[in-house]
């Protein structure tokens, strides 16, 4: 569904390094280096982490694309290295031979990752083929990627910010409206960021009792995008619909089950009388709402107000006090495998959904403002801009 920009990342979870490509950003887009790396630091943080947080510390590395602090216009490439490579080397090298003892084989999959369902499809003996690159590991290309794609849409006064709604049950209401300074003044680097205080206590002490038990927990993640126009996206064709995209991209986030926009499910259970949001005009505002029950997106388009995006993200699959689970060659039941684990990975999926509602906003705004440099861009969205201002009628051709 991407139209303008396409990525792809590559690499195990245990491999060498993370490898990213970005292709579509336009040729003049400065590149902050630090911006990147906090958004990877954001990634990194978060309570109920594991120890595997404890040995990375991801680092942005530019392969191509990129001179002199901008864009060259051609394939920005990255790459990420994995301290932990090392350790796993004699079991992760490319050429060991298949009887070498030490290759931890795994042969019992974890009820609700992708091990079974991908050895089945690849034909894997050895579940790590898949366990490797189904890894949440992969993320931290795709943060990255997703940074560049913040940076051209701060260029165009577009922010992007995410919250956590709810730790396992402890959370706000599901119609409870959270202001937007409330989230907006958040420290970015919170490592659990929820803005409410006595909330965000009360989801420590859920995530310690999990941790106790060696159990995991989910939640639900909010995410808002300010200042993007109207306009983005489109009726005309399902697949250029704006929720649709993001939708599919946001359901991409590991152990995310369910996505929506707005008022979502709730509005099922409401007239419409309460649920579309009244359209208002002054010549200083333009046309604009009192409300934003639809999330910022009608009819598959961006229509001026903050897009609002929640995600629903199930437990993570691997328990400290492992499931029930089966053998692959003796077909004997046996508990799934275990190594290492999270406690929740609430915190760093807030950056990765931010992230990947980044990417699609940054796609559709290319779609929509083209341009081969920023300067083209910034003269299309400027005439864009002009003629809102005149909407229903064209500025004259002559006007500055």
């Amino acid at each position: 569904m991407f139209r303008r920009l396409k990525f792809t990342t590559a690499g195990e979870s245990h491999g060498p390094a993370l490898i990213g490509v970005l292709e579509g950003l336009p040729a003049g887009l400065p590149i902050d280096s630090d911006r990147i790396q906090t958004e990877l630091r954001r990634r990194q943080i978060g309570y109920g982490r594991g120890l595997r947080m404890k040995i990375e510390d991801d680092r942005i590395e530019f392969l191509a694309g990129v001179r002199h602090g901008e864009t060259l216009g051609s394939p920005v490439a990255l790459r990420i290295e994995n301290r932990d490579w090392p350790n796993w080397q004699s079991i992760m090298d490319p050429f060991l031979p298949p009887d070498e003892p030490d290759r931890r084989m795994i042969q019992h999959p974890r009820p609700g990752h992708a091990d079974l369902a991908g050895g089945v499809k690849y034909g894997h003996r050895d579940l790590r083929n898949v366990l490797e690159r189904a890894s949440a590991r992969e993320t931290a290309m795709r943060v990255a990627l997703g940074a560049l794609a913040k940076i051209l849409l701060a260029e165009f006064g577009i922010e992007i910010r995410g919250f956590i709604r709810k730790v396992g049950p402890i959370g706000f209401e599901e119609t409870r409206d959270i202001p937007d300074d409330l989230i907006r003044t958040m420290d970015p680097l919170d490592i659990l960021p929820c803005p409410d205080p006595r909330l965000r206590e009360a989801m420590i002490t859920a995530i310690d009792r999990a941790r106790d038990a060696g159990d995991t927990l989910g939640g639900v993640i909010e995410v808002r995008a300010w200042g993007v126009p109207p306009g983005l996206g489109s009726y005309s064709s399902w697949e250029q619909r704006l929720d649709a995209r993001l939708a599919a991209i946001l359901m991409a986030v590991p152990a995310v089950k369910g996505v929506h926009i707005g008022l979502g499910p709730t509005a099922a259970e409401r007239p419409g009388s309460e649920i579309h949001d009244e359209i208002f005009y002054t010549p200083d505002r333009g046309f604009y709402r009192k409300t934003n029950r639809a999330g910022g997106i009608e009819g598959g388009v961006s229509n001026g107000e903050p897009i609002i995006v929640r995600l629903y993200k199930k437990p993570l699959p691997t328990l400290r006090k492992p499931l029930q689970s089966v053998d692959i060659v003796t077909k004997q039941p046996h508990r799934a495998a275990y190594e290492r684990s999270d406690t929740t990975a609430i915190v760093p999926a807030v950056v990765i959904a931010e992230a990947c509602l980044a990417l699609v906003l940054a796609d559709a705004f290319l779609e929509k403002f083209g341009g081969d440099h920023l300067k083209d861009v910034r003269a299309s969205y400027s005439m864009y801009q002009k003629r809102m201002k005149t909407y229903p009628e064209w500025p004259d051709k002559n006007s500055s």
